[in-house]
Order: C-alpha cells, then structure tokens, then sequence
C-alpha cells in the first residue's frame, strides 16, 4: 500500500493518480489551457484504483479528440442557443435561413428546453419537446425545423468543446407525414384554366414564369428588366427577392401601437435583394414565344401605369420587372395572397405557389427534354440533380398509358399484328 501512495515524477501532459488520505483514489488529468494561458486540469476520484484508471482514459480520449468540456461555468442551452444564432449562425448564413433559426430558437427551443445546462441535454428531452409541439398544434414540419436548428446549433458546441455530444443528432425527430410532402402536379388543362384566368390581370406574365419555367417566387420578384433579353429570347437569373422585416420608426416616445409591420413610418432593416447563393441557381432561361409577348405587353402596361401615376410612383434603383400598382417591388406575402385568389377566381384545386415549379419541371420531362436541359432551366446542382428530379418530376398518368402501350408493343407486338393473329384464329 505503501508504494501505492507514492508519487513518482510524471512526463508533461501525464494524468497523476493517487491515493489519497481519504482511502479513495484521485487522479489529476491535464486538459489544456485556461483562456489566461494557464494549465486547466481536470479531477477525478473514485472508491478504486480499476475505477478511475477508466475514468481517465475515457476523459483522455475526449480530450486527444477535442470533444471534453473546457474549462468556465457550463453553457445553458438558452445562452448558447441565443448566442450561437446572434453571433456565429447570422453573420454567414442568408437572411431567410438566419429567420428560421431565429423563430425556432426564440419561440420553441429556448421556452422548453433553454435551463438544462448544454453538456447534460439528453435526446429525450427533445423528443419530448416535439411531441409537445405537435400536441399543441404545431405541425410536424415545424417541429423538423425545430430540430435541424439544435442539430446545427449544438454541432458547433460539440465542435468548440462546449459539450461531449450533440443530443438533437441522437434525438429521433417526429415522423412526417408521406402525404404532408406529396405533390400533384398542375395537369395541362389546369395550367389553361389559369392562363385564361391569367390574362385578366396586371403582372400577368409574373404566373406563367412560374408554370412555364418553374421560376422560384424569390428569382421572380427579384427579376429586373437588365436581366431581360426579349430580342433573344432569355432572362438571366442571379438575384433573389427577400422577404421584408420592418422595425418602428415611431419612436418611444410616441408608440404607435401596432406590429412594426403596421407602423405608419415602419423601417426596412433587411436588403431587397441578396445574389443567388448558387452557381446554378445564376443562370441563363430560355423563354418561349408567348411569354416573350407576354413581357412586352407588360413592360409597355408599366410604362403606362408610371406615366398615369406621376409623382406618386416610388422609384427604384433595381427597375423590378414586377411591381406594386404605384411602384416598389412586389411584398412576397401579397405574391402569395394573389396566387392563391388566381387558383380561386380559375376554378383550380387550392395549391402551394411552389407547386407551380413541380408543374413545370413535370410538363418539361413529359415534353422529352434533356435532363442537364431541365437542370439548367431548373436551377439544380449538377451533384443534387438527380435527387431535384426524383423530388420534382412527378410520373403522371399519360406517362403511365404511354409505358403501358410500349409494354404491349413489345411483349404482344405491335395492334395491328394482334388484330391479324385474331382473323387468323377465326377463320380455323
């Protein structure tokens, strides 16, 4: 025992174990530097000597891979949710992205979860937390984004030594519905109920881009005449409208009252436009003749409307391909409140304004186009391409008919030969 207890010099970065006049084992383990540059170690005692010897290697091992805790007082799941969003998440990430983690964060992540210390957060903490969501309504969607959210935000703490696991990573998310993701595409006579509906209406041309080309709502309204080429025939597409966040502009000391949305001198605070983050989301489109009329008629209506509006039109800087009645770029929200009047006044079953992209990627498969031709109209990734399409491109019935007659023509021959066999069969 005596041996036990005595202590023998140690190479540097070496854990000293020891018995101590507590009759239990101690280990001193070196874990790095303290943010003043000073050595941090970490101890550890146990009742026995085999007990702490695991102890030691499973925290060296953590170490030697960079996932052990450092040193300072553990993070809340709240400071580290809010920090992360605020500090590393929205400096690189693009404004939409930066609002989706914001709501998750602030509305669902930090109310249920936000007091556990972020190195004892367990997966069933939330996996109870999304069934609590979905009981108080909340759709499954939203309690994916909930979750991708505290997968990124404690993957970077995993990363930075804050934590030894990233508990949403091990957390099962809740099951989503094959039917909350299931997509009918608009069939041919949809799409010329809504054409006919179309026509009646200002910024006509902004629907079919939709329909035809499958632009994305964003690419559309962030569509400016420079990116127009009517005599060739293309628009080029490299910027994306942004949803619009306001702040008050009414001060303290006279408050309006309402959202800031609402403000009678409401601020923007967010750009109008961000460049597509993509090399193939920046792109060339071709454009068939009829929506090439379409935007002449349409740049000649805007030129008229600006004439008849005077001082009142509000200039801008960009020259938007679509507008407000008096100028300004389109709100994405009123977009989609007028797309879903369009599906309404048309007659059509009530849709996503992003079904209208699966619509056209279908009609441009059914048409026989190239798949690197429907990539680049599309605005897929050569390396995600595949996958865009499998997502995308819907198998409707007149692709099944057809299959269903190439079947035929090869197994049983070609109609008219079967009609022949029959005669033949008739007449013995």
């Amino acid at each position: 025992m005596a041996e036990e207890k005595k202590r023998t010099r140690r190479a540097n970065g070496e854990s000293a174990i020891y018995l101590g006049k507590d009759e239990r084992w101690h280990a001193r383990v070196p874990m790095g530097y303290k943010d003043d540059g000073t050595p941090y170690r970490r101890h550890l005692t146990r009742p026995t000597r085999k007990e702490l010897v695991d102890e030691v290697r499973r925290l060296e091992k953590q170490r030697d891979e960079g996932s052990a805790r450092q040193p300072g007082k553990p993070w809340t799941v709240a400071k580290w949710l809010e920090h992360w969003v605020e500090n590393i998440a929205k400096p690189v990430v693009s404004e939409n992205t930066y609002a989706g983690y914001e709501v998750a964060v602030r509305v669902h992540l930090v109310p249920r979860v936000g007091r556990h210390r972020i190195d004892r957060l367990e997966p069933e903490h939330l996996e109870s937390l999304y069934r609590r969501m979905q009981s108080a309504g909340s759709k499954a969607g939203t309690a994916h984004q909930a979750h991708r959210t505290a997968r990124t935000a404690l993957g970077e703490a995993v990363r930075r030594g804050h934590a030894a696991k990233n508990a949403a990573a091990l957390a099962k998310p809740p099951r989503m519905e094959e039917d909350e993701n299931e997509v009918e595409p608009y069939s041919v006579d949809e799409v010329q109920s809504l054409l006919l509906e179309v026509n009646k209406r200002r910024n006509s041309a902004r629907w079919m881009l939709a329909l035809a080309l499958g632009l994305r709502q964003g690419e559309t309204l962030g569509l400016r005449w420079s990116d127009v080429d009517l005599d060739n025939e293309y628009l080029k597409l490299r910027r994306n409208r942004l949803r619009p966040k306001y702040e008050h502009g009414c001060g303290e000391a006279a408050p309006c009252g309402r959202k800031a949305g609402y403000c009678p001198v409401r601020v923007q605070v967010r750009r109008e436009t961000k460049n597509t983050k993509s090399r193939a989301g920046r792109r060339a489109v071709p454009l068939p003749g009829p929506l090439v009329v379409m935007l002449r008629s349409h740049r000649e209506a805007q030129a008229r409307e600006r004439a008849a509006a005077g001082n009142l039109w509000t200039e801008s800087e960009y020259e938007y391909v679509f507008t407000k009645a008096l100028g300004g770029p389109l709100s994405p929200n009123t977009d989609y409140h007028d797309w879903k009047r369009l599906l309404e006044d048309a007659g059509v079953r009530d849709g996503r304004l992003h079904d209208a992209r699966h619509t056209a990627g279908t009609v441009l498969m059914l048409l026989g186009v190239p798949d690197r031709v429907i990539d680049q109209i599309m605005g897929w990734e050569p390396g995600g391409a595949a996958r865009m399409r499998a997502r995308y491109l819907h198998v409707t019935d007149p692709m099944l008919k057809e299959a269903a007659r190439k079947i035929e023509r090869a197994i049983w021959g070609a109609p008219e030969n079967l009609a022949v066999d029959k005669d033949q069969d008739n007449e013995a």
